[in-house]
């Protein structure tokens, strides 16, 4: 690995809506985390996965001993890839792509714990990014703490947004304060301004990643998750959230913030888990929309079809992945032209 620092090196993380080559997922593998929703997991990976692979390619990294399964259910439009995994979060456990204006590549492999050291083990993910980078043949960046690619969000034009609680965290990164984590976000991600928000979702299991209450859609625009629903214990952290935005100035100009409203929780076993549509996944010609049979569905996919006319909006079910602990985003991961 490098040690360099990438933004000293010409290198940027560009915006999730910059051209890709590919879609990188990984099958559902953790017994201990999926129970008896494991196999219905697998099913709407391979339902995702195919989908996603009739506007770009697709690849699925299985576990060797999965494979017949996967490629049973991922049909041949979809590529397989074999290597030991702890589970399917490509999103959190992959690299994050760089690219510079010479048109070189290249990725940071930031260390990962686990959310936290919640899910045991995970020395198998915490390889893939550097693994998966060295099988690419790009250069490999050491990221100097722990990050999960869910966590961070970037304009594509020097604004990188963040949730505090998942980086500013004793069980992500104890010795260091926020002055430090800025410095490092800035000098391996080109960013110029980080724009902190105060957290997640209630009971979200990573601690509260961006990528379920905030996504930037262009330069200087985000949409943000709200609620009406006076009941809904996401109501006060998600006004302030949507207070601290509609303060951000960007390059001299106003943050322009769009309201995305949240479905209902997705009932498992006795409890709810919360679900998002800022988690969706943009891809070269359309965005993928988590759908839960909600009435909200229609609502946010005309949302974000106003903010992406040069894209289908393709809503997908997602309601079988917020059992794992995460979305659609979660078990997605672009990689840039």
């Amino acid at each position: 690995m490098d040690g360099a620092l990438p933004a000293l090196d010409g290198y940027r993380m560009p915006p999730e809506w910059a051209p890709q080559v590919r879609c990188w997922m990984a099958w559902p593998c953790r017994p201990s985390l999926w129970g008896e929703g494991i196999d219905a997991a697998r099913r709407a990976t391979a339902r995702i996965a195919r989908t996603i692979a009739e506007v770009e390619p697709v690849v699925v990294l299985a576990p060797p001993a999965l494979e017949a399964e996967a490629r049973l259910q991922l049909g041949r439009k979809v590529e397989i890839r074999l290597v030991d995994l702890d589970d399917s979060w490509t999103r959190d456990t992959g690299p994050s792509f760089l690219v510079d204006d010479a048109g070189g590549r290249a990725g940071i492999a930031w260390r990962f714990n686990g959310w936290g050291n919640r899910e045991h083990p995970h020395d198998k993910d915490a390889r893939l990014a550097a693994d998966l980078l060295t099988s690419l043949e790009l250069k490999v960046y050491e990221g100097p703490m722990v990050l999960e690619g869910g966590a961070i969000e970037v304009d594509g034009a020097g604004a990188l947004m963040a949730t505090m609680p998942t980086l500013i965290n004793a069980n992500r990164n104890p010795t260091l304060d926020q002055r430090q984590i800025e410095e490092r976000l800035a000098l391996h991600f080109g960013a110029a301004r980080i724009v902190w928000l105060p957290g997640g979702l209630v009971d979200d299991m990573t601690d509260g990643h961006v990528d379920n209450v905030a996504r930037f859609v262009a330069p200087g625009r985000v949409v943000a998750a709200v609620t009406s629903d006076p009941s809904d214990r996401n109501t006060g952290g998600l006004a302030e959230n949507l207070e601290l935005l509609r303060g951000v100035t960007l390059s001299g100009r106003a943050l322009e913030v769009i309201e995305l409203p949240l479905p209902a929780p997705i009932r498992v076993g006795d409890g709810q888990l919360p679900a998002s549509y800022c988690n969706f996944f943009i891809a070269n010609q359309a965005v993928f929309v988590p759908s839960f049979g909600d009435p909200m569905d229609e609502r946010a996919c005309a949302i974000l079809a106003e903010q992406f006319a040069d894209r289908d909006i393709v809503p997908l079910d997602a309601a079988d992945i917020i059992p794992g602990g995460g979305g659609l985003h979660c078990i997605t991961l672009q990689e840039p032209a």
